[in-house]
């Protein structure tokens, strides 16, 4: 996905969890958007989850945040492991299971940990994926928190 692309629907969920589904129509138009792709499998994943719990804490009534989760095994397909590490991780979050890749297709996204932050009128601003990035993508939304308040 280019920067400045529209974010897509939010179609093709297995099962969302701490949330009813949501529509793109829910999440974009008054806050920013940030989409964070992750995996039970991936170590990397758990080690960044605490820190985008920091970030949605901070943020919190100002940006709108949903985690999908990408399975790379057939193994991470297992709906009750998804469950038991969100819990785990203290993940409140909208949780988007994507186990048949819908969603994640449709952002041509093939790594976790996965950062994709969306304006509030669902234009793509910045992505990142693999280690680190959690300081920029926070210089992005203070960014656009900004230039909506401007």
């Amino acid at each position: 996905m280019r920067l400045r692309n529209e974010m897509p629907e939010l179609d093709g969920a297995t099962k969302w969890l701490n949330s009813r589904p949501l529509s793109k129509q829910d999440v974009t138009g008054k806050k920013p958007v940030f989409i964070y792709i992750w995996s039970v499998s991936c170590d990397t994943c758990k080690k960044t989850i605490p820190k985008v719990n920091e970030l949605c804490d901070f943020y919190q009534g100002q940006l709108n945040t949903i985690a999908i989760h990408m399975p790379r095994t057939e193994r991470d397909k297992d709906l009750a492991e998804v469950r038991r590490v969100a819990k785990e991780h203290n993940m409140s979050q909208p949780i988007f299971v994507d186990h048949n890749a819908t969603l994640t297709n449709q952002f041509n996204n093939r790594y976790v940990p996965a950062y994709y932050l969306f304006d509030t009128s669902g234009k793509l601003r910045f992505r990142h994926s693999g280690n680190g990035g959690i300081q920029m993508l926070q210089k992005r939304v203070n960014r656009i928190l900004n230039e909506t308040e401007n």
